[in-house]
């Protein structure tokens, strides 16, 4: 006689940051704040080609290497992008100050009902982000902070998804085992990567603007707290 196995309930779930729960504003609303100065439409055109571009410039290609291990790795991968733009080259501090302003991010639609309904049906809940700056701010303004027991910055590691470490780490502050936890993200190889240090996981599919829903309802599912 054969007996069915099923997986242990969900007790806690990790997310990721960006494109995840949050969605930063276009690129084109924050080049003409940083700018300071009216840009009309024909010229934004061109600098966002120039952005497009520059990810294929070498120079910019090898500064995001190890972009996430440190604060410092993080800003110069990302001044290194804008200043491969003539134009954004002045403003390229700026710019990446917008990255660390929580103004700037937006909660997708479904971010806080689902935070909500997850934390009432008694699941904890950690952030695990490849980033630069500790993110707890971000969250504060939108008053979403309150729902998280764990925050696992990479740079405070100095290492990246999918580094077993990271998810490990976040079980261990959450008190639970790595099988009892679900891993959010929109990044199959990193958040995906959580698989290899035991949890399962949830890769979101393809993208949403800032502001939509992003489908995170699906996470409600995965954890049987519908």
């Amino acid at each position: 006689m054969t007996t069915s196995w099923a997986p242990p309930a969900v007790r806690a779930a990790l997310f990721d940051f960006s494109g995840t729960l949050f969605q930063i504003g276009t690129y084109a609303d924050r080049i003409r704040a940083a700018m300071a100065q009216p840009v009309d439409d024909a010229a934004m055109d061109v600098i966002l080609s120039g952005l497009e571009a520059g990810l294929s410039d070498p120079d910019v290609i090898e500064a995001q290497r190890g972009r996430d291990v440190s604060s410092s790795a993080h800003r110069r991968a990302f001044t290194a992008w804008y200043a491969s733009v003539p134009e954004l080259a002045p403003v390229a501090d700026v710019l990446y100050g917008q990255l660390q302003a929580p103004e700037y991010w937006v909660p997708y639609a479904d971010t806080g009902s689902t935070l909500v309904r997850l934390t009432r049906s008694g699941v904890a809940l950690g952030v695990v982000s490849d980033v630069g700056w500790d993110l707890r701010a971000t969250f504060a303004h939108h008053g979403l902070d309150r729902y998280f027991s764990s925050w696992v910055h990479s740079y405070e590691h100095g290492t990246e998804k999918p580094d077993p470490l990271l998810f490990r780490h976040a079980c261990r502050e959450l008190g639970v085992a790595p099988e009892e936890t679900l891993m959010v993200g929109d990044h199959p190889a990193k958040d995906g990567g959580a698989a290899a240090a035991g949890l399962r996981s949830y890769v979101l599919p393809g993208r949403a603007t800032p502001g939509s829903c992003r489908g995170l309802d699906a996470v409600l599912r995965l954890a049987d707290r519908v």
